[in-house]
């Protein structure tokens, strides 16, 4: 069967590349193939009552299907260079920044409109920030929530049906050139199409590699970001997260010099499990309808590692962490920073006694165990400047929810348009190793997608 357009991955670079192809050129023949399944097909297992623990589905309702990993996030899309990839480095600043407005536009008219937009830019915070030796990021931000995140992405589905050809649970095993194109092998049959774009995510980041390694297309390695999630009472940071709503905070530690970072803030929001690659981490959400709000906020606190001879494989390292955390709490982990602070696993009685509800059922235990010193301690000294510019994040209650990991797919080597040494062939979103967030890897799709239409 042939199309005139393959995407590989129902994720944010896959969704807004064929919302822009089949607005400029309708009468393309284009097609998706997804590991996973609709949106309104997907829900995971894990109920906290008759399932606790993650059961390792075929697919991962949480990682995979329409809408990618991000579907079930809070739906926050960064409008920045300063963070979240590097596409600007391919495309320019300039057109990074226009590609990431337009997608803002789309989802604003697809039912995100009464989403406020928030901004650091001019803020208070900023002064406030450099003077106890930190660095607010520049940026603005279009706070969806994960419930208007699902209404958005579920009316593009309505307008994509009608002219994309979408087939759900039907991974691709293999791509191979073809005379004129390229062709796909899948357990449904064999595709073939003249273009094809990639747009796999971080959970498609093994597969990435040996398609690589298949058609001989450069790569080089990327870096894995390590760390905890925090969780608080939200009147702590309220005076941040009322104003900023995601504030992206970063400072380098004294002892090492390291840079550590605040990384998706989730004010009133709960801390969720992941599942990638057979692996239990911890992520946040946060929800626009006030009656799923909580008492409190959770963020991120990540350090990035990079590696050098010999060892190449920063996912690799990420992964055997992860898998130790996994080992000693049957899944996520749990502890109160002042347990932590005096060498001491939390126990249930501690954390019940303590003045934060965890939102995630997770074991409690000894997170010292589990992550390397340096980073540990780069956390701690941390949580402590954070504590100056919002008192209370130092306090024994807070607690601290391990391991989280952001997976990097190696960087596939791209020319400026984002296509590999096989004319027509284009990697895209955070499967390229190039992008790093919704906005960016939303952008890198439509790029792509005019590109292919001729604009």
């Amino acid at each position: 069967m042939m199309y005139d357009v393959i995407i590989i991955g129902a994720g944010p670079g896959g969704i807004y590349s064929a919302y822009e192809l089949t607005r400029l050129k309708p009468d393309l023949r284009v097609a998706v193939f997804e590991a996973g399944k609709p949106l309104e097909e997907r829900r995971c297992p894990i109920d906290g009552v008759h399932v606790k623990t993650c059961i390792h589905c075929a697919s991962c309702a949480i990682m995979n299907g329409f809408g990618g990993a991000g579907a079930f996030s809070d739906g926050k899309y960064n409008i920045t260079n300063d963070f979240g990839g590097s596409l600007h480095e391919y495309i320019g600043r300039n057109q990074a920044m226009d590609l990431m407005r337009y997608v803002d536009q789309i989802n604003v008219e697809n039912g995100g409109g009464a989403s406020p937009l928030f901004s650091t830019a001019g803020t208070k915070f900023k002064k406030l920030c450099m003077q106890n030796k930190l660095t607010l990021l520049d940026a603005s931000v279009r706070h969806l929530g994960t419930d208007n995140n699902y209404i958005v992405l579920s009316n593009l589905y309505k307008i994509l049906k009608e002219n994309v050809e979408f087939h759900f649970m039907t991974p691709v095993h293999k791509i191979e050139l073809a005379d004129g194109g390229y062709r796909l092998y899948t357990d449904n049959g064999e595709y073939e199409c003249r273009q094809c774009i990639v747009s796999v995510g971080r959970s498609g980041s093994k597969w990435m590699e040996q398609v690589c390694h298949d058609l001989k297309i450069g790569t080089r390695s990327n870096r894995v970001d390590l760390g905890v999630r925090v969780e608080l009472p939200a009147v702590i940071f309220s005076h941040i997260t009322d104003e900023l709503y995601e504030s992206k905070i970063v400072y380098h530690t004294e002892k090492y010099e390291d840079q550590v970072r605040t990384f998706c803030m989730n004010p009133r929001g709960i801390v969720v499990n992941e599942n990638t690659n057979g692996i239990v981490t911890v992520n946040g959400h946060s929800f626009e309808d006030e009656s799923k709000k909580t008492e409190n906020t959770n963020f991120a606190l990540l350090m990035s590692k990079h590696f050098s001879e010999p060892f190449h494989d920063s996912n690799g390292y990420g992964e055997s962490i992860v898998r130790l955390s996994n080992m000693l709490g049957g899944g996520a982990m749990v502890q109160r920073f002042g347990d932590l602070e005096r060498g001491r696993r939390s126990t249930v009685k501690r954390i019940e006694e303590g003045t934060v509800r965890p939102t995630l059922a997770a074991t409690p235990g000894d997170l010292s165990l589990v992550l390397p010193k340096r980073i540990l301690d780069g956390i701690i000294e941390m949580i402590y400047a954070l504590d100056k510019i919002a008192p209370g994040t130092a306090n024994d209650d807070t607690l601290l929810y391990g391991v989280e990991v952001k997976f990097y797919n190696m960087e596939v080597k791209l020319n400026e348009h984002l296509e590999t040494c096989h004319p027509g062939l284009y990697v895209i979103g955070d499967g390229s190793g190039v992008t790093h967030s919704l906005s960016h890897a939303s952008a890198s799709g439509i790029y792509v997608a005019r590109r292919i239409a001729g604009q």
